[in-house]
C-alpha cells in the first residue's frame, strides 16, 4: 500500500464569469490540461447580491460534463431541450452535455448567501457525441455515512471504502465526489485507483494529508492536487473541518478547447461552432 501526498497547492484566481458572477477559479484559469480529466473548478461564495445576481445566462456546451453542487442558496436552470428545475442547498446537478446543449443557470434569490462549486469533467472521444442528459438529486437523496470516529461522508458520486454508494451512475470516468466533515484529530481513509486524478478542496477549517513520508496541511479556500497512489488519509486539524474530495479516471487524450467546446481536434471544435450557429444543438 502506498499513500497519497500533496503535489501542488492552489489558492485560486479571482474572476468574474457569466454576467458578472464573482468566483475563485482553481482549475482552468490558464487553459492548460494539468488535471486531466478535470477541465475547470470554480467556487462562488458571497452574501452580496451584486456578486452573483447576473448569473449565467444561456450558453452552449459540447464534449464534457458540468457538475453543480450547491452549499447555500438557490439556482434555477433551464435548457433548449425543455428541461428546467431548481437546485437548492445540498443538491447536485450532473449534466452530461455530450453532443451539445444550451442552458442557463440563474440565482433564484435577490439576497442572502449563494455558495457552491461548478466542475467541468471531460469526456473521452467515444462519449463526446452522446445525447445530453441530467442526473439531479436533492440533498436528502444523497447518502450520508456516519463513521465511528465522528467522520461524516456525503456521497455525491462513487462509493466509499465502507460500500456506501451514490445514486449517480453511468459516468464514464468512474468518479468519486464526497463532502467530508472530519473532527479534529480524526481520520478519513479512502482507496482510490491509481488510474485516477484526485483533488481536495477545503471549504472550512483545515486538514492534513497523511502519508508515510509526510504530514501536509491544507487550509480553508485552498485546493490540493494529489499523487496517484493507493490510499488517501485525511486528518482533521481544527475543531470543524469540511472539504470536498473529487477523483476521476484520467483520459489521456489530446484536447482542443475553445470556451464551452472541448473536443479532440481543431476540426471538431470548428464543427461545434458551426453547429451552434446553425441551431444544431
Amino acid at each position: 500500500m502506498t499513500t497519497m501526498q500533496i503535489q501542488r497547492l492552489i489558492n485560486g484566481t479571482l474572476m468574474r464569469e457569466g454576467a458578472g458572477v464573482k468566483l475563485h477559479r482553481f482549475i482552468g484559469a490558464d487553459r492548460r490540461n494539468d488535471f486531466d480529466p478535470f477541465l475547470l473548478l470554480d467556487e462562488f461564495n458571497s452574501d452580496d447580491p451584486m456578486d452573483y445576481i447576473g448569473g449565467f445566462p444561456a450558453h452552449p456546451h459540447r464534449g464534457f460534463e458540468t457538475i453543480t453542487y450547491l452549499l447555500a442558496g438557490q439556482i434555477a436552470h433551464e435548457d433548449n431541450h425543455g428541461h428546467h428545475g431548481l437546485i437548492t442547498a445540498g443538491d447536485v446537478q450532473w449534466m452530461t452535455a455530450g453532443r451539445g446543449i444550451i442552458h442557463a443557470e440563474m440565482p433564484k434569490q435577490t439576497n442572502g448567501r449563494l455558495w457552491g462549486i461548478q466542475l467541468w469533467l471531460n469526456l473521452p472521444a467515444a462519449n463526446k457525441w452522446v445525447e445530453p442528459r441530467y442526473q439531479e438529486y436533492r440533498a436528502a437523496q444523497l447518502p450520508l455515512e456516519h463513521q465511528e470516529n465522528g467522520v461524516v461522508v456525503k456521497v455525491i458520486a462513487g462509493e466509499t471504502a465502507n460500500k456506501t454508494v451514490s445514486p449517480i451512475h453511468g459516468i464514464v470516468t468512474q468518479p468519486l465526489f464526497f463532502e467530508l466533515s472530519i473532527p479534529a484529530g480524526q481520520q478519513f481513509r479512502q482507496q482510490i485507483p491509481k488510474t485516477h486524478q484526485s483533488i481536495l478542496l477545503v471549504l472550512s477549517g483545515a486538514v492534513n494529508v497523511v502519508s508515510e513520508q509526510s504530514v501536509q496541511s491544507v487550509g480553508q479556500g485552498v485546493l490540493a492536487s494529489l499523487s496517484q497512489d493507493d490510499w488517501l488519509i485525511i486528518e482533521g486539524e481544527q475543531a470543524h473541518n469540511r472539504c470536498l474530495l473529487i477523483a476521476a479516471k484520467k483520459i489521456d487524450e489530446p484536447i482542443e478547447r475553445l470556451g464551452p467546446f472541448v473536443m479532440n481536434t481543431r476540426e471538431e471544435v470548428l464543427q461545434a461552432i458551426e453547429d451552434f450557429r446553425n441551431n444544431q444543438f
